[in-house]
């Protein structure tokens, strides 16, 4: 997620402070890399050219000329500026005090909107709703069918008529369903074209009147750049947005989108598509993904993420094996196992404060899948009771997980030192339920 960008951003600062005082000439020179750092990351120029006024009027003052630590004081100007540039905070999906409320998902096709539907039924059950997803899309083959399986792979009930060709009479048949079904949030994936035209205009102009939807949510590839603003500013001005979902935002996605829609719009981005799987959505947060481009890290999404995917009652077990000296390799397996389902690593790595500092010296995927190839090999002695593992046994686990005896080695030789300072750690406290679930053999 914007790795470009964040490299480019990050160098000229590390440039600036390494000046130690900083001048009206260099400070010149570093918001020119700035600026052109935006431009190539696809930025809409007019809110590249806004950005560095601001940037300049606050930067030039004396608060950050004088300063011991100009700077960092630097970084901080820009930070609050990219933070107010995406809207400033995290705003909520708005929830009709009578149930059930409507959401509706408009966009091209090509933009994930369908798959979004399905991550945003999800993303709401797991905050206690009770969502219901509608097949409102007519036209394309194999549509409806498309959203009954993802509906069907959590469990989601889904709404459709069959042979039925009238997307607006759908989604007021749905309702009542919800309505009659004890459903309190209607998720409408309605039809989409490869270009925006009158006829899809229309059809998504008398959805909206009929239902009069709380958000009207647009889904836009990030991956297009400056044309999913684009897109943006048309659906906005015809149909009317409360809001944005960007999708593939972990792909090669430059940024642009996510740091132009707002400012262009004036709507803002509520969610942010991170990879495939149906648990790939994010709450956006204008704050931390300022933190995440300017190398900051991003605690409060790891957090989030440990507390959504690591089991509590599991972890206090873990804890309590660490206190007494009993973590095992097959605890540590199920640590491994918990930490790819929190997501790609270097995702997490990058939201871990000064990682992106160390980038080479990260461990990598192939990492723990060689990690867990190993202890796989391993028999169940061997992996609660690593010290029998004698030169004989690490040939034949070496061979069993296509390894070398070295990485056997290299393995155990870590484990001990970081089950040593985990058992320390845990004694100070500084385990609070996680369980030392994110510490790595690297």
């Amino acid at each position: 997620m914007f790795e470009s960008l964040s490299e480019k951003l990050q160098k000229t600062f590390r440039n600036l402070r390494g000046l130690g005082k900083l001048s009206e000439k260099n400070m010149k020179e570093g918001l020119r890399e700035v600026r052109m750092a935006l431009l190539e990351a696809d930025v809409n120029y007019k809110v590249v050219k806004d950005f560095i006024g601001h940037v300049r009027e606050k930067a030039m003052g004396g608060d950050v000329l004088d300063s011991i630590t100009p700077g960092q004081q630097l970084v901080k100007v820009v930070h609050d500026e990219l933070v107010t540039m995406m809207g400033g905070k995290s705003e909520p999906l708005t929830f009709s005090s009578e149930p059930p409320s409507v959401l509706m998902l408009i966009g091209l096709q090509g933009s994930d909107k369908t798959t979004t539907a399905a991550k945003l039924a999800r993303h709401l059950r797991t905050r206690g709703h009770q969502p219901l997803l509608v097949a409102a899309d007519v036209y394309r083959p194999a549509a409806v069918r498309q959203l009954e399986i993802l509906a069907e792979q959590r469990e989601i009930p889904s709404f459709s008529v069959e042979g039925s060709s009238d997307p607006v009479g759908i989604c007021k048949k749905s309702v009542e369903y919800a309505r009659k079904n004890g459903r309190d949030v209607v998720i409408l994936d309605t039809a989409g074209r490869l270009h925006i035209d009158d006829e899809l205009i229309a059809e998504l102009q008398r959805i909206r009147d009929s239902l009069k939807p709380g958000e009207t949510l647009l889904v836009a590839d990030a991956m297009t750049g400056q044309d999913a603003v684009t897109a943006a500013e048309n659906f906005h001005s015809q149909v009317g947005l409360t809001g944005v979902v960007l999708t593939k935002l972990d792909g090669d996605a430059r940024g642009g989108a996510a740091l132009s829609i707002r400012a262009v719009t004036g709507k803002p981005i509520k969610f942010a598509g991170v990879g495939e799987k149906l648990d790939a959505l994010e709450a956006f947060h204008p704050d931390r993904i300022a933190s995440r481009i300017l190398g900051m890290g991003d605690v409060l999404s790891l957090v989030e993420k440990a507390q959504e995917t690591i089991d509590e009652e599991q972890a206090a077990k873990l804890q309590e094996k660490l206190l007494k000296a009993e973590f095992t390799l097959e605890d540590f397996r199920e640590q491994l196992q918990q930490l790819k389902k929190m997501g790609p690593l270097d995702e997490l790595m990058g939201m871990i404060p000064g990682m992106s500092k160390f980038k080479g010296m990260q461990p990598q995927e192939e990492d723990l899948i060689k990690v867990e190839a190993i202890i796989n090999s391993m028999t169940k002695k061997e992996r609660q009771a690593p010290g029998v593992i004698d030169g004989s046994r690490k040939k034949r686990i070496a061979r069993g997980s296509g390894t070398k005896v070295a990485d056997v080695n290299r393995l155990l030789k870590q484990f001990q030192q970081m089950r040593k300072m985990m058992k320390q750690m845990s004694r100070l406290g500084r385990l609070p339920g996680l369980g030392g679930g994110i510490n790595l053999p690297i």
